[in-house]
């Protein structure tokens, strides 16, 4: 089975993009590296470590792949953490299955979003890769909202191969990333 959004790069956007840069071979031309999606629990994690099942659960379902545990790097005596707690989820998407998140995300999930006028132009880094979040869980159609223990936000980050934030800005747009004007 052909993913839709890789396909539709292939075919539309990766010409468009060689066009519109002046980018004579075709390794330059930008194109989605990996996609990594975090759900910090913070103080949750910190009480108890029994919250990191359902987050992972529920994470896997959504990315469609087992998510790693995260550890505290260093103790902060203020937030009672100590290093080496578990205290978050991630995942990492690269080839197919992160193009058909990239898609679900596009076409199902943000739509869901209440009250949503677009995604901020502002969370470009200034090398290329963009940073989104998002603040449920419950946006994408494979969670039940009926079992969701307690609603919980993710970090999505998208990383490109673009030098410049024009470039993975126009890549992203092409795709079809609904940003504000």
């Amino acid at each position: 089975m052909v993913v839709r959004l890789l396909e539709q790069y292939k075919t539309e956007v990766a010409p468009v993009l060689a066009k519109e840069f002046s980018l004579k071979n075709r390794m330059a031309v930008p194109k989605l590296e990996k996609i990594v999606i975090s759900m910090g629990l913070g103080k949750k994690a910190v009480e108890s470590e029994a919250c990191l099942e359902p987050a992972a659960a529920e994470l896997a379902l959504i990315a469609g792949q087992k998510p790693v545990i995260t550890q505290a790097r260093r103790s902060v005596s203020n937030f009672k953490l100590r290093r080496g707690m578990k205290i978050g989820v991630k995942v990492t998407l690269r080839g197919r299955q992160m193009y058909e998140f990239l898609d679900r995300l596009i076409s199902i999930a943000i739509p869901r979003v209440k009250d949503f006028r677009g995604l901020p132009a502002g969370g470009f880094d200034g090398k290329g890769n963009y940073n989104m979040g998002l603040t449920e869980q419950t946006v994408f159609p494979e969670i039940n909202p009926d079992k969701v223990q307690a609603t919980q936000g993710m970090n999505i980050a998208i990383v490109t191969t673009a030098g410049t934030d024009e470039q993975a800005r126009r890549l992203l747009l092409l795709l079809g990333m609904p940003f504000r004007t």
